[in-house]
C-alpha cells in the first residue's frame, strides 16, 4: 500500500531538525575545543614552553678553578691538575643502584665506593651530580663514554683537582684541601652554594684554609640538554666562573727546601724572617708529611703512621709549638732591667754557680760559677744568676711587659692554623689560673726563659728581628694577591734606647765571636756574614738534688723525651742586620751544639743566594761541612727531589 505524501514529508522535516541540532551541538563543540585551544597553544604558549623546557634542561654549576699558591719566585706551591671523573644524576639514574652495578662492570668500584654513592643520593636534590669516581685512567674515561647510552644519568666529566708539587716542604704552611664536612658548614646562615656540591674540595689548614675566601673563586653554571633517560645531548649555553685569585708567599721555595733538608729527622722547626719588611723567608716544621695523600683521601694505615710517630708530623711546630725558650730569653730579661734602672752596661753580679733564695738553690748551668760578670758577659757566656739576681729588682711585670714589646705572648695573624700566644705570666695571671700568689722564685724561673714563660718559634723570631732592629717588626706571608702587593706598613720605633739595644747587640756578638762565647762554635768565619744570636737551652724534666749531688746524667745518656729542648736565635750580618733566625730542636740537648749550627748553615744560604760556601765556615769545619752539604738530599732546579742514594 502506497504511503500518503503528507507522512513522507513529515519524515523529512524530523530529520532535518535532526541534523541541525547534531550539527549545532557539533559546532558548539568545535567552537568550545578551538577556544581552548587557542587558549593553549597561544595565550598559554609561554608557560608551557618553559615548563617544557625545565622538564628538559638542566642546570648545573660549574666549580671555579682554585687559585693557585707560588712562592716569593713565582715558583708553584699549590696548583691544579686535570682530572678525569664520572658523576650521576638520581633523576636521570632512576635506579641508581642497577645503574652503578653495570658502571662496575667498566670500572672498579668497590662495595663502600657504591655504597658511599646511594648515601649521597638520598643526601641530595635529584638534579646534583654525585661524584661515583675520580682520578681515571683515558682508558676508563673512554670505556664509560663508548658505553653512555646504557648507563642513564651517568656522564664523564673533567674536572680539576688540588695538587703540591713540592709535597713535603710547604705542608705545614700552605696545608692541604679536602672535600666539605658538616662541621665546615655549621654556622654558616648562607653557605655558598657550591659548598653543598658533594666532595666539592676547601682549604682545611693553613693558607688554603684561611684564605680560602680569596682561593675559591665564584662558581659558574651550564644549561644542559637531556632525553628521557637522562643522557646529555647537548650543552645549551655556558657561564663560565670567576677563577680564584692566586696568592704570592714571601717565602723562597729553595731556601725552604734547604732548611728542611737541613733540620732532617729532627723534631725541629725553624723560622727566617727579613728584619726589615718581616717577609717570612722560611718557616719549617719538622717532621714533615706529604698534603698531596689528604687531597686523595689518606688511608687508616697512612694516617695511623702520622699520628703514632712521636715526632709529630702532622703538628706545625713554628707556630703551634710552645716552648720554655730558655735562655734565649734573657735577651727581654736584660732590656726590662736596662729599661728599669736595675742594671746599666758595667753592673756586676758575682755567679758562685748557684742563689739561695728561701730555703732553695737556683743553680747556674756551669756548676762552679762564672765568678765577677757584667751584662755582656752574661750573654756571651749565658750566665743565670746575672738574671737571678737582677729579675728580683725588675719584678715579673715588668720583664712580661717588655717581653710583649719584642713580640712575645701575643697571637701574629698570620693565614696558618693553631696559632699559639705563648705566655708572658704576671702577677694577676697566676691568680686568676692558678688562684696562687707569684711568688720570688717564678720570677727567679722567669728571668731564664723557664718556669711559666712560653714562646714558639715564630715569636723567638720577631724577638730577635726587633733586638736587631729597635723596631717593631711584624711577620708577614702573603707577598701579593692577584699581582697586586700586599701593603707593607714601616715598623714603629720601640721605644727602647738605643744604648740598651747596643748593650744587648754586643752580648749577642759575643756569644758567637768571641772565644768565651756559648756559641763560639758555630760561628761564620767570612767577615761579612757574621751572625750574633743567643743560645738557649730548656729542661723538660725536673733535676733532683740527689742527682745535682752525684751528678746531673748526660743528655745523651737519656732516653729521648727526657732530653732538653735546644734553642737558638741569630740575625745576620752581625754589623749590618737582615735576617733573622730562631730554631728550635727539641729534645736536642744543648742549644749551641744542635740549634746553633742549623742556623748558621740555614743564615748562610740565604746570605749567599745558593748553598753555603765552604770557605765562610772555620778551616778546621770546611771538610765536615762539605760533606754534609753533599748529603743534603735538595729539589734539582724543576723542583723535583733526586732519586734515593743506594746504600
Amino acid at each position: 500500500m502506497r504511503r500518503p505524501v503528507r507522512d513522507t514529508e513529515d519524515s523529512h522535516r524530523k530529520v532535518t531538525r535532526r541534523a541541525l541540532f547534531m550539527g549545532g551541538c557539533m559546532a558548539a563543540t568545535m567552537a568550545v575545543l578551538g577556544g581552548r585551544m587557542r587558549y593553549l597553544g597561544v595565550d598559554q604558549a609561554q608557560d608551557f614552553a618553559l615548563l617544557a623546557e625545565q622538564n628538559r634542561v638542566n642546570i648545573q654549576l660549574i666549580p671555579p678553578d682554585r687559585g693557585l699558591i707560588v712562592d716569593r719566585n713565582g715558583k708553584l706551591i699549590a696548583g691544579n691538575v686535570q682530572n678525569y671523573r664520572v658523576v650521576i644524576t638520581r633523576e636521570g639514574a632512576g635506579d641508581v643502584g642497577e645503574v652503578l652495578n653495570r658502571l662496575s662492570h667498566l670500572i672498579p668500584l668497590t662495595r663502600n665506593d657504591m655504597e658511599r654513592v646511594l648515601r649521597d643520593v638520598d643526601r641530595n636534590p635529584s638534579f646534583v651530580p654525585i661524584p661515583v669516581k675520580d682520578r681515571l685512567s683515558w682508558e676508563e674515561f673512554s670505556r664509560i663514554t663508548v658505553n653512555a647510552p646504557a648507563l642513564p644519568g651517568v656522564s664523564p666529566d673533567v674536572g680539576l683537582s688540588r695538587i703540591y708539587p713540592r709535597d713535603t716542604d710547604f705542608a705545614h704552611v700552605v696545608g692541604y684541601v679536602g672535600p666539605v664536612s658538616e662541621s665546615d658548614l655549621e654556622g654558616l646562615e648562607n653557605p655558598d652554594p657550591l659548598l653543598r656540591i658533594p666532595k666539592f674540595q676547601i682549604g682545611k689548614i693553613g693558607v688554603e684554609r684561611w684564605r680560602e675566601d680569596v682561593l675559591r673563586g665564584s662558581a659558574g653554571n651550564r644549561k644542559i640538554e637531556v632525553n628521557h633517560v637522562g643522557r646529555v645531548m647537548r650543552e645549551l649555553e655556558r657561564t663560565e666562573g670567576l677563577s680564584g685569585a692566586d696568592l704570592m708567599l714571601t717565602i723562597d721555595a729553595d731556601i725552604q727546601n734547604f732548611t728542611q733538608a737541613r733540620l732532617g729527622e729532627d723534631s725541629a722547626a725553624c723560622v727566617v724572617m727579613d728584619v726589615h719588611n718581616g717577609d717570612i723567608i722560611a718557616a719549617v716544621s719538622a717532621p714533615s708529611f706529604d698534603p698531596n695523600l689528604f687531597v686523595r683521601g689518606i688511608s687508616s694505615a697512612n694516617y695511623n703512621v702520622l699520628m703514632q710517630n712521636d715526632h709529630r708530623p702532622l703538628a706545625n711546630k713554628v707556630v703551634q709549638g710552645a716552648y720554655p725558650p730558655g735562655s734565649t730569653f734573657k735577651v727581654v730579661t736584660a732590656l726590662a732591667a736596662l729599661a728599669e734602672g736595675a742594671i746599666d752596661v758595667e753592673t756586676t753580679v758575682r755567679c758562685p754557680g748557684y742563689l739561695e733564695f728561701g730555703g732553695r738553690r737556683f743553680h747556674c748551668w756551669k756548676h762552679g760559677g762564672h765568678g765577677k760578670v757584667d751584662l755582656a758577659r752574661s750573654l756571651a757566656e749565658s750566665c743565670d744568676v746575672f738574671y737571678y739576681e737582677v729579675a728580683q729588682k725588675v719584678g715579673i711585670d715588668k720583664i712580661s711587659e717588655m717581653g710583649r714589646r719584642m713580640g712575645l705572648g701575643m697571637r701574629h695573624d698570620l693565614p696558618m692554623s693553631a696559632i699559639t700566644e705563648g705566655n708572658l705570666p704576671t702577677k694577676d695571671w697566676k691568680q686568676a689560673k692558678y688562684k696562687q700568689d707569684w711568688r720570688i722564685g717564678d720570677t727567679i724561673n722567669a728571668s731564664i726563659g723557664q718556669g711559666y714563660v712560653l714562646a714558639s718559634p715564630l715569636q723567638l723570631a720577631v724577638m730577635t728581628a726587633r733586638a736587631a732592629t729597635g723596631r717593631a717588626v711584624v711577620p708577614r706571608l702573603i707577598r701579593a694577591i692577584d699581582g697586586v702587593e700586599t701593603e707593607i706598613v714601616p715598623p714603629e720605633s720601640l721605644g727602647i734606647p738605643e744604648s740598651h739595644l747596643e748593650a744587648v747587640r754586643s752580648g749577642m756578638n759575643n756569644v758567637v765571636n768571641s772565644q768565651h762565647g756559648t756559641s763560639y762554635g758555630a760561628r761564620v768565619a767570612a767577615a761579612d756574614k757574621k751572625m750574633a744570636g743567643k743560645s738557649g737551652t730548656s729542661q723538660v724534666r725536673n733535676i733532683s738534688a740527689s742527682e745535682r749531688e752525684t751528678g746531673v746524667v748526660a743528655n745523651t745518656d737519656l732516653p729521648w723525651k727526657y732530653r732538653d729542648h735546644a734553642l737558638f736565635v741569630a740575625y745576620a750580618p752581625a754589623e749590618a742586620p737582615r735576617y733573622a733566625v730562631a730554631v728550635v730542636v727539641e729534645h736536642g740537648g744543648g742549644g749551641s751544639s744542635a740549634a746553633a749550627p742549623i742556623a748558621r748553615d740555614v743564615l748562610l744560604r740565604v746570605l749567599n743566594g745558593a748553598l753555603p760556601d765552604p770557605a765562610d765556615y772555620p778551616e778546621a769545619q770546611r771538610k765536615r761541612i762539605e760533606s754534609m752539604l753533599k748529603d743534603l738530599r735538595l729539589r734539582n732546579a724543576d723542583g723535583k727531589m733526586p732519586a734515593e742514594k743506594k746504600v
